[in-house]
This record gives structure tokens, C-alpha cells and sequence, in this order.
């Protein structure tokens, strides 16, 4: 009974062991530009503050399950119940995959966005390698996808998105256009909030324009009814509102 009881414990302690390195996304030391996801759940949670991954994708409800059940099979082996620690490591461990595999697909998605985008603004032929590379990263990341490995898809689609992402913020910068896209800062260092980014200078110069920017953003804020709810991290879409270009997202 006692051999029995460590062998259980030790396939307890294998499994707990064998989550922690199942999120990729945790593992992946490669900065991801920022760009416009919607937050899959608007509840804050512990996240490690050095992750390149944003948190519209890391922040989703696969991980924060697979977290909430790591909590549960750690306090049921300290406890002493191995049998229901080892099934809730199972699920973590389940959980933990579905999230790599959420986050390969939102990766893969925007790499998509931005070869259309390229291809629709005709930079696939002015920056013919750079496209060709990143297409080559995409359908490798499609490739891999397809064969649920998710960490290989995870990396080469941000490989993708690195090369078209910096051509995008290029060529908004060069062209002199007005950034699309506003990552929201906090209240407390920068003031953020729909009034004062309405004013500043490349958004409209304009602080009483801040209900174009709740109007565009509404249905994503956490709470839609309630403008002045919006949280670090959020990314604003600034509409255009007298045909100006609009491109890129705004870095300080």
C-alpha cells in the first residue's frame, strides 16, 4: 500500500511538473508587437509582467482555467488526496494545450490580417523578400497548426507578424499618417482616459471628439455602457473622421 501510495505521488508530481512547461507562449522568449485583439475576458489576473505575449491573447479563459486548476491539484496533494490531484493536474495539463492552441490561432489570424495588408497597399511587390519571408513564416505556422503543434505555430507566426508589423509601422511613419490603432496607458502616470486621448495632437486635438472614439470602441469595452471604464492595455481603434489616413499603432 505504501509502494502504491509513492508510486502515486510521483505520477502526481510528473504531471504538475509536465504543466508547467506546457504553456509555450510562457517559454518564448520573443517580443511580439502590439496590435489590435479583442480581450478575450475582462477580469485582471496575475500574469508574468516580463511575457512578451499580449495580454488580450495570454489573459484567455483556457489559461486562467488551466491556472485555477494547477491551484487545485497543488492544495489537494498537500492535502493528501493524490487521486483527485492527479485529475485535476490531468485537466490543467488539458487546459494549458487548448490555450497554446488558442493563442496559435490568434497569432496566425493577424499574421493574416497583415499579408492582406500588404497585398492590398501593393508593399507585397515594393518589399517583395520581406512579404516572401513572412508568407514563408505563415504557412509554416499554418503547417504546423495543422498538426497541432502549437508551439512550432506560435513561433513561426509571430516571425511573420515581426516582419510585416515593423514594415507597417515603417511605412506610417515615412508616409506621415495618423497612427489607427492607440494602446491604452494608465490613469495614474498618463491620465488615459476617452477625453484626453481624444486631445492629443495625433488622435484628433480634440477632447470633446472622445464619443467618436467610444462609439468605434463600445462594443468591445469591458463595460459598453460605461465610457469611462477602459483599461491599460486596451487597444483603441481611432476611426477616421474627416478622410484622413490611418495606419499603425501609436508608440509613445
Amino acid at each position: 500500500m505504501k509502494h502504491l501510495q509513492m508510486n502515486q505521488k510521483l505520477f502526481i508530481a510528473v504531471l504538475l511538473a509536465l504543466f508547467l512547461v506546457m504553456p509555450v507562449f510562457a517559454q518564448l522568449d520573443i517580443r511580439i508587437p502590439d496590435f489590435k485583439l479583442i480581450s478575450y475576458l475582462g477580469s485582471e489576473v496575475l500574469i508574468d509582467e516580463e511575457s512578451s505575449i499580449p495580454l488580450s491573447i495570454s489573459n484567455n479563459r483556457f489559461y486562467l482555467e488551466s491556472l485555477r486548476l494547477t491551484r487545485l491539484a497543488q492544495e489537494t496533494y498537500e492535502y493528501g488526496d493524490y487521486d483527485a490531484s492527479a485529475g485535476f493536474a490531468q485537466e490543467a495539463i488539458l487546459f494549458a494545450e487548448l490555450s497554446n492552441e488558442y493563442v496559435a490561432s490568434q497569432l496566425i489570424d493577424e499574421a493574416k490580417r497583415l499579408l492582406d495588408w500588404a497585398e492590398l497597399n501593393s508593399f507585397a511587390s515594393l518589399y517583395s523578400n520581406a512579404f516572401a519571408e513572412s508568407r514563408e513564416f505563415y504557412e509554416a505556422s499554418i503547417a504546423a497548426y495543422s498538426m497541432e503543434e502549437w508551439g512550432e505555430a506560435i513561433i513561426a507566426a509571430i516571425r511573420s507578424i515581426e516582419i510585416l508589423s515593423a514594415l507597417e509601422e515603417f511605412e506610417s511613419m515615412s508616409a506621415g499618417t495618423l497612427p489607427r490603432f492607440y494602446v491604452v496607458r494608465t490613469w495614474a502616470n498618463e491620465r488615459d482616459c476617452l477625453w484626453n486621448i481624444a486631445g492629443y495632437s495625433f488622435v484628433y486635438g480634440d477632447p470633446w471628439r472622445w464619443r467618436d472614439l467610444y462609439e468605434a470602441n463600445r462594443a468591445r469595452l469591458p463595460e459598453p455602457n460605461n465610457p469611462n471604464l477602459i483599461e491599460p492595455g486596451f487597444v483603441l481603434e481611432i476611426p477616421s473622421i474627416r478622410g484622413e489616413t490611418r495606419q499603425g499603432t501609436w508608440r509613445p
